[in-house]
């Protein structure tokens, strides 16, 4: 069986990129996609998934987000493959064309629903308010009706689960997305705390900015970029003007690196609002590492408080409670209970879960007809 991953675009790699590369290379499939930064593809060692590109998208919001939404409403690759996947929130506009198929949902685009009015008002000016408003309130209505098309919706997790619920009006299921356990390994406890997230205003790296600020005696590596045409241009340049001195913000940085980082760290921090499911928590546990997330979203679902790391509310003295008592207490303590919860995670279950959900769509397709009839 021929298969066939869409993707937004492939630019700075997060999560989602790599969780679609790495189910690509296990179903032996195609990548399909409009922007690709084959330089990132290689620093993850995905050299081996081929990758189709649709074209380049208009490099401004939300022309960027428009102008894939369009290549992906044109594109026709139905004689070629014999079953399509797809991922983020642009590539399901194919779905017209493309059966059988399944959404991988990392969650519905929440700038159209939970965070539209937080979008709405980040515009500088009443002019740009004006057309905020009226793109995502006439691109919501066309995100609904090409949902319609999705044959099946698994989402990441509980939480994208309530979501798609919520604003689709749809079931699913639950798969949580995988990591490949054995490459994470534990060397020590470091002298550095560990961020690793896209550059987003969403990911709230300032409050980590703030509490490592009341944390003169720790220091804090923050991993990460932002996409050309992303909301996250002056996010990023304010917070370059506001780094506190024990704070370094290293950029991308190659699989291997990573995998260093997180070795000799002594935790990860995580603060993004409401995380659809969050893979760096993860990563991080199979390391042997403890987290200090906020208790909010996937977060909850990944990591189990005061066993793997702890929760906490996004205020900047519970952060630097948290910091403060595992640096004392020491990592190691928490390494073999983070990398029993991190194992559940794995690779391999993730991979013949998903295949489960494909033979159970094709089933249903075989028994209703040509899967490919019809819109």
């Amino acid at each position: 069986m021929k298969v066939a991953v869409f993707v937004d675009y492939i630019g700075a790699i997060g999560g989602g990129e790599r969780v679609a590369l790495m189910m690509a290379r296990a179903l032996k499939a195609d990548v399909i996609t409009t922007d690709v930064n084959l330089q990132s593809i290689r620093r993850l060692g995905f050299e081996d998934v081929d990758v189709v590109s649709l074209g380049s998208t208009i490099k401004v919001p939300p022309l960027k987000q428009i102008s894939a939404s369009f290549m992906f409403a044109r594109c026709d690759f139905s004689d070629e493959y014999d079953f399509f996947i797809f991922t983020g929130n642009w590539s399901h506009y194919a779905a017209r064309r493309h059966k059988p198929n399944l959404w991988y949902c990392y969650s519905p685009a929440r700038l159209f629903y939970d965070q539209r009015y937080e979008v709405i008002s980040r515009q500088p000016n009443w002019l740009l308010k004006w057309l905020a408003a009226l793109w995502i309130s006439s691109h919501r209505w066309f995100d609904q009706r090409s949902v319609r098309h999705l044959e099946r919706i698994v989402a990441i997790s509980s939480n994208v689960q309530r979501r798609v619920q919520k604003y689709y009006g749809r079931s699913s299921s639950v798969i949580y997305p995988p990591v490949e356990v054995d490459r994470f390994r534990f060397e020590e406890c470091g002298d550095f705390w560990l961020s690793v997230n896209r550059v987003y205003p969403e990911k709230r790296i300032d409050l980590q900015f703030q509490a490592f600020e009341e944390l003169p005696e720790e220091r804090l590596v923050v991993v990460g970029g932002y996409s050309e045409g992303d909301h996250a241009g002056e996010y990023c340049r304010k917070l370059v003007e506001e780094i506190p001195d024990n704070v370094e913000l290293r950029g991308e940085v190659s699989d291997e690196e990573l995998i260093d980082l997180y070795a000799r760290c002594k935790g990860l921090i995580c603060t993004a609002r409401d995380e659809d499911f969050g893979l760096t928590p993860v990563e991080a546990m199979a390391s042997g590492k403890p987290v200090v997330a906020v208790k909010e979203g996937g977060f909850v679902e990944s990591i189990v408080d005061n066993v793997t790391g702890r929760l906490v509310e996004p205020m900047v003295e519970d952060i630097v409670e948290a910091v403060s008592q595992i640096s004392e207490s020491g990592c190691a303590g928490y390494s073999d209970a983070c990398r029993a919860r991190a194992a559940i995670f794995d690779k391999d279950i993730f991979i013949e879960t998903f295949k489960n959900e494909i033979e159970d769509v094709m089933k249903r397709e075989a028994s209703q007809g040509d899967p490919r009839g019809g819109s």
